[in-house]
């Protein structure tokens, strides 16, 4: 059976310097029409750095879940803007390491309405050059142990998608 659903038309509701925002029109395989609420994205990088066994996460306030968390460095990425580059920045600008990166793994976060992809970079031979948040970023970088956060994702004190996803890719490769 044929799945691929085919845009008719779209309409911007929404364009932002984060997200843009259309409603489009497709034709499901059964030729039949639909409406689909689209939150286009240029998509993230994020960045696992483990030293001594210890994991860094930053820590900070998300407006929209109310509550400070932890999750893995990340940030967005410009148009058209390598993945690895922007990994290695945001590795460098939350926690204070530059750092090699290697391609972990790739995510889609929620697929049933974005098109944003999350690329997710091991950190290789870091060195602590200073930490330097982005203007209007606020937050904490803290070295947890490996298997605290696994306790923690396994609590559900972490959430965040793909900091979950890291360390579980981690653990599968880790040796």
């Amino acid at each position: 059976m044929k799945l691929t659903e085919t845009k008719i038309s779209s309409q911007t509701i929404y364009d932002g310097k984060i997200l843009k925002l259309t409603v489009d029109e497709v034709q499901l395989p059964d030729g039949r029409s639909a409406v689909r609420e689209c939150v286009r994205h240029h998509g993230g990088a994020a960045v696992l750095l483990v030293k001594d066994g210890k994991v860094a996460l930053v820590k900070q306030h998300r407006y929209l879940y109310g509550e400070d968390i932890y999750e893995i460095p990340a940030g967005k990425l410009e148009a058209g803007e390598d993945p690895a580059v922007g990994a290695a920045r945001e590795c460098e600008e939350e926690t204070g390491y530059s750092a090699e990166v290697e391609k972990l793994l790739e995510i889609y976060p929620s697929p049933g309405y974005t098109d944003e992809v999350i690329h997710i970079y091991l950190a290789k031979h870091a060195r602590f050059v200073g930490q330097h948040a982005d203007d209007g970023e606020f937050l904490t970088c803290e070295f947890l142990p490996l298997e605290k956060v696994v306790e923690m994702i396994e609590k559900n004190e972490i959430r965040d998608a793909k900091t979950v996803a890291a360390i579980y890719k981690y653990l599968s490769i880790k040796e």
